[in-house]
């Protein structure tokens, strides 16, 4: 499965520096959407496993550190977030920083410097979409498994022996085989290096 372009998502309640920064991202070859404040983002949060956000610091109702905060809380690392400000200082740059912002730009700024910034945003969204594409496959795999197959999974990726298995589930190292290969089978694992990755979120 193809991991689409991901969407950048401006909140700006200057309609005229809305519009020209939606304008200039699509004309970049980028998915863009202008909301009017942080209220109405959150009343309509797009449903997108992945997405960029691009926020002003000052606005009227939900300044852009509470966007970056509520944002945070539902979508983590997954939604990438550059501040843009005319009034930048240094306390405000830490805070969002440590909020987690992946940049925050001074306006005026130069139009490339955003461009390519959120194409740098839309790379790393790239990479998290197909993480979280596989990390979906494994675990509808693991849903395949029967519960005895998935004893013998959670015992494997946790580094016991064929025997060592066969005693805690009380059953014969041969068993214990047959299940083994019914588990590398289903979960798709070509040795028990891969099937533990899996376990682990890196396959």
């Amino acid at each position: 499965m193809t991991v689409k372009t991901p969407s950048v998502f401006v909140i700006e309640d200057d309609f005229a520096v809305r519009d020209s920064l939606v304008l200039l991202l699509r004309a970049e070859g980028l998915r863009a959407r202008g909301f009017a404040s942080g209220v109405e983002f959150f009343d309509n949060l797009p449903n997108e496993p992945v997405a960029c956000v691009v926020t002003d610091l000052r606005m009227p109702g939900m300044d852009g550190i509470e966007v970056v905060r509520r944002l945070g809380e539902l979508r983590g690392d997954a939604w990438p977030i550059i501040v843009i400000t005319a009034h930048a200082d240094v306390p405000s740059a830490v805070e969002l920083m440590k909020a987690g912002v992946t940049d925050f730009i001074e306006k005026p700024f130069e139009p490339h410097r955003l461009v390519e910034t959120l194409k740098g945003c839309v790379g790393r969204m790239h990479q998290i979409g197909t993480e979280m594409e596989k990390r979906a496959a494994i675990d509808r795999r693991l849903e395949q498994l029967t519960a005895r197959e998935r004893q013998v999974f959670d015992a494997l990726t946790a580094g016991l022996s064929n025997k060592e298995i066969a005693v805690q589930l009380d059953i014969s190292p041969r068993t214990v085989e047959i299940f083994r290969a019914k588990v590398m089978t289903k979960m798709e694992a070509a040795n028990l290096s891969t099937l533990v990755r899996m376990s682990l979120g890196q396959a």
